[in-house]
C-alpha cells in the first residue's frame, strides 16, 4: 500500500511530468550520455569531503572496498525527481552485495533536501553541498558533474568507473554500470 502511494506520488509531480513530456520548459539537463571507463584507465581514486543531512562527514575511507553511486541532485530539479524512483530500487537491490548511494544535494538546504527524500521514498543519504561545493569541486579534475542530475560511479578502489549525465536513460544501463564496477580488474 505504502508503495502504491509513494509511486502515485512520483506521476503526479508536475516537474517530472513536464520534464517527461520533452518539452523542455524552465528546465537545460544533460542528454543521458553514458562516459564508461575501463579498468586499465581510471584515474586515481577521488578525494572528497561532504557533510550528510544527519551532520555527520563523510570520506571516500566510508565505502572502501565498495562500489559507491553518487547522484548529484536538487529538488527542484524535474529529471531529479523522475529518476528518484529508478535510483531508489537499485539503491533497495544492491544495498547488501557490496554497493552504496550517496545523493550530492547541490542547491538545497537541509530542510528541502530531507523533505524531497520522504516524497520520494529515498532511504540512502545525501551530502548537503550547496553553502560549499566541495563534492562537485573533487569530481571536476576527473569527471566532473556538469549537469543535473549527473550519476557517477566509483569502482571498489574508488576511481571513477562511469558518469551518466543527465537523467539515467534507463534503469538497466545504471544496472550493468554497477555491475561492471563491482568487477575485480582484470
Amino acid at each position: 500500500m505504502a508503495a502504491a502511494i509513494l509511486l502515485s506520488a512520483c506521476t503526479s509531480d508536475s516537474l517530472a511530468a513536464q520534464y517527461r513530456a520533452g518539452s523542455n520548459k524552465n528546465y537545460i539537463a544533460g542528454d543521458g550520455s553514458v562516459t564508461e571507463i575501463t579498468s586499465a584507465n581510471r584515474l586515481a581514486p577521488v578525494d572528497f569531503t561532504g557533510t550528510l543531512e544527519s551532520g555527520a562527514t563523510t570520506t571516500p575511507a566510508d565505502y572502501r572496498g565498495r562500489v559507491l553511486v553518487l547522484n548529484f541532485w536538487y529538488a527542484g530539479c524535474a529529471p531529479c525527481r523522475a529518476e528518484a524512483p529508478d535510483l531508489q530500487s537499485l539503491w533497495t537491490k544492491y544495498q547488501d552485495q557490496g554497493v552504496s548511494f550517496l545523493g550530492v544535494n547541490i542547491r538545497d538546504q537541509l530542510s528541502t533536501a530531507t523533505g524531497f527524500a520522504t516524497t520520494y521514498g529515498i532511504t540512502y543519504p545525501s551530502v548537503i553541498d550547496a553553502d560549499t561545493g566541495s563534492m562537485q569541486l573533487a569530481f571536476s579534475g576527473t569527471v566532473a558533474p556538469n549537469a543535473v542530475p549527473t550519476t557517477i560511479v566509483l569502482d571498489t578502489k574508488g576511481r571513477v568507473s562511469a558518469r551518466i549525465l543527465g537523467r539515467i536513460p534507463d534503469p538497466g544501463v545504471l544496472d550493468a554500470l554497477i555491475k561492471t564496477a563491482l568487477e575485480p580488474d582484470k
